[in-house]
């Protein structure tokens, strides 16, 4: 892993750090950085929220560490590790003793140091949050905020969001992650589009069919059904991560790859997105969702979207964009899918699929591209010769997990793979028809592909299913 730029020491407060995202991502995520040398020399993690820990906040992280990191725990390790943990309660309401933890820590590492503010907290709370943090001084004086998507829940929401933010802290000093965008397989599509004259050349409406961006799920709520009562599969992932990486897929190329120019071409493009219309879209619940904790006996709530997207330009006028995701599917998966136009003289026999090109958006980047060829024999028949490439394996190298990344770009200062207010707006925007009209779910069973219904906004092609894999 190439070294890393000297990073200026660093409070890190993570507001939600006993939560689930806290547990699971962000501190094992710092205490890898930690243990690859990509963390300052000098920082502090204040661990904060609303009800302090039963025990030691230290006990709390170690079992978290246990359970995802584990490789990397060792005593030596977590000592130093340790010894930079806090926690102080705090709300909306009342920040004081935060503030003062954090100054104390500042006054500790030096003038050069910052603030990290983590803000892993429901969409109803951002707003009230960013008014605690000007209030008590905590979004001032080198500081950085990063949000968690998603960031509002409608357009009038996100640009109320935007106007509390923007009053008190400048758009450089803001990071909306949105960890999708910090995979190794989701930077890969830029690197194998604008890095390789083989593809560029047929990334149009010319040679592509349609573009399926497919993540489902096998897991449900996992005790998370206020907040999928307060988000839904819509607000919670199609807005975000779907349409992300949707940017990343359509785009025209940046002048350069740095922040201001990619964030200039996603936002572009998604000015090219056509309004959502609720007959482009299929919603679903999965049958006993109303039964789990804290989900409404009556609601009305979608745990599965399929959508087709139209982008109105000349790139990509008349492909469609085929988006799903839902809990509790067949499957978990996380595929981007180009299917190319067949051949004009399509001479061979044999009913097969289109040629795809496909990304498997995981931490260990897997690229394919399915190739037609000739059965050996005396037929014509052709099938199926798919070439993958497993981009660690083949380069030995390994990356870090999204939120690894990620955290480290704040840390630089470096917003290549955040989100901007405009994209953020203009995203809301084309979501509004879908808001305000939504289709009434439809029941699927747990471990299935959703309803029936919504694999016809994907004919002729069919959605890409395992088996095609």
């Amino acid at each position: 892993m190439p070294p890393s730029p000297a990073l200026d020491p660093h409070v890190l407060v993570l507001f939600g750090a006993r939560g689930d995202l806290a547990k699971r991502k962000l501190l094992p995520g710092l205490f890898r950085l930690a243990q690859v040398g990509l963390m300052p020399e000098e920082f502090r993690i204040i661990g904060s929220g609303r009800h302090a820990p039963d025990g030691e906040f230290t006990g709390e992280v170690r079992k978290a560490l246990e359970e995802h990191a584990k490789d990397d725990l060792t005593d030596e390790a977590w000592k130093a590790f340790a010894e930079r943990l806090s926690f102080v309660v705090s709300s909306a309401d009342d920040g004081a003793d935060l503030a003062k933890a954090v100054q104390d820590a500042r006054k500790e590492l030096g003038e050069e140091s910052r603030t990290l503010l983590y803000l892993s907290v429901p969409p109803s709370a951002m707003k009230p949050m960013v008014g605690m943090l000007a209030e008590t001084g905590l979004s001032t004086d080198r500081a950085r905020i990063v949000m968690e998507k998603p960031f509002g829940s409608d357009l009038e929401s996100a640009k109320a969001l935007n106007a509390a933010l923007h009053e008190h802290v400048e758009e450089d000093a803001i990071f909306r992650i949105d960890h999708f965008l910090g995979k190794e397989a989701a930077q890969d599509i830029l690197a194998l589009r604008f890095a390789n004259g083989l593809f560029e050349p047929i990334w149009n409406r010319e040679h592509v069919a349609a573009v399926q961006i497919d993540i489902p799920e096998e897991l449900g709520l996992e005790g998370r059904g206020s907040f999928y009562e307060e988000t839904g599969a819509f607000r919670d992932m199609v807005v975000t991560h779907l349409s992300q990486i949707l940017g990343f897929v359509a785009m025209e190329a940046p002048e350069s790859l740095d922040a201001g120019h990619l964030r200039d071409a996603k936002t572009a493009v998604f000015a090219d997105v056509q309004p959502f219309q609720p007959g482009d879209a299929g919603d679903g619940q999965f049958a006993g969702y109303r039964e789990e904790d804290g989900v409404d006996p009556d609601s009305t709530v979608e745990t599965f979207v399929a959508l087709k997207v139209a982008v109105d330009n000349d790139r990509w006028r008349g492909v469609p964009f085929l988006l799903r995701t839902g809990k509790a599917m067949a499957e978990t998966r996380r595929v981007v899918t180009i299917t190319l136009k067949r051949p004009e003289a399509d001479i061979f026999d044999g009913s097969h699929r289109p040629n795809e090109l496909t990304f498997e958006l995981l931490d260990d980047p897997h690229i394919a591209v399915d190739l037609l060829v000739k059965v050996p024999g005396p037929t014509s028949e052709v099938t199926r010769a798919p070439l993958t490439l497993d981009v660690e394996r083949v380069l030995n190298e390994h990356g870090l997990e999204a939120y690894e990344r990620l955290f480290h770009d704040i840390m630089l200062g470096d917003h290549l793979l955040f989100t901007r207010a405009d994209e953020v707006e203009r995203l809301w925007a084309c979501a509004t028809p879908l808001l305000e009209d939504p289709p009434k779910p439809l029941t699927y069973d747990k471990g299935s592909w959703g309803p029936e219904a919504a694999a016809k906004l994907a004919e002729p092609i069919g959605w890409r299913l395992p088996e095609d894999a």
